[in-house]
């Protein structure tokens, strides 16, 4: 009998805890587009790394970046070894707490202790680009899916789940 209580009384905290998580208020990081709607990310990162960040840019200026991009300085992206394309990190200086949202367009660095290369126009807005390096945080960011469509009603189907067809 007690351990039948301990579980229902288990239960009821559980289920409690579920519904003060799903009340909770998300912070939400929002980068604006100017060619479509804003992209929304979690707060709450996939992982972090910490490691040693540099720039890029001088004679790769225009060549192809490893997914098939020309490299543009001004672009606010970043090469890295292992991450998809397209993925949004947000690295943070550790020095002064600095950060910018950057896209994973490219491979490297491959120098030594290096963790990502950043755009020249990153650096600059980072304030690493004096520097030549920094030590940093990178945040993979969590994408949060935008419904561009509204709700619609759906139709009901012309045959039923028992294979009868529905007269009208």
């Amino acid at each position: 009998m007690f351990s039948i209580v301990r579980f229902i009384s288990l239960g009821a905290v559980g289920a409690g805890m579920v519904f003060l998580w799903g009340c909770r208020t998300m912070e939400a990081i929002v980068q604006e587009k100017k060619d479509g709607p804003p992209k929304i990310y979690v707060r709450d990162v996939a992982f972090s790394e910490y490691g040693t960040a540099s720039w890029y840019g001088g004679r790769w200026i225009g060549r192809l970046t490893a997914n098939g991009e020309t490299y543009a300085q001004g672009d606010m992206t970043a090469a890295h070894k292992k991450l998809p394309f397209g993925t949004q990190v947000r690295v943070v200086d550790l020095k002064t707490g600095n950060d910018v949202l950057v896209r994973i367009n490219n491979r490297g660095p491959f120098v030594k202790g290096r963790i990502i290369d950043l755009s020249v126009r990153a650096a600059h807005e980072l304030g690493t680009y004096e520097r030549g390096i920094a030590k940093v945080r990178v945040d993979v960011l969590k994408e949060v899916p935008i419904l561009t469509k509204p709700n619609r009603k759906l139709k009901e189907p012309a045959v039923s789940a028992a294979g009868v067809k529905k007269e009208d």
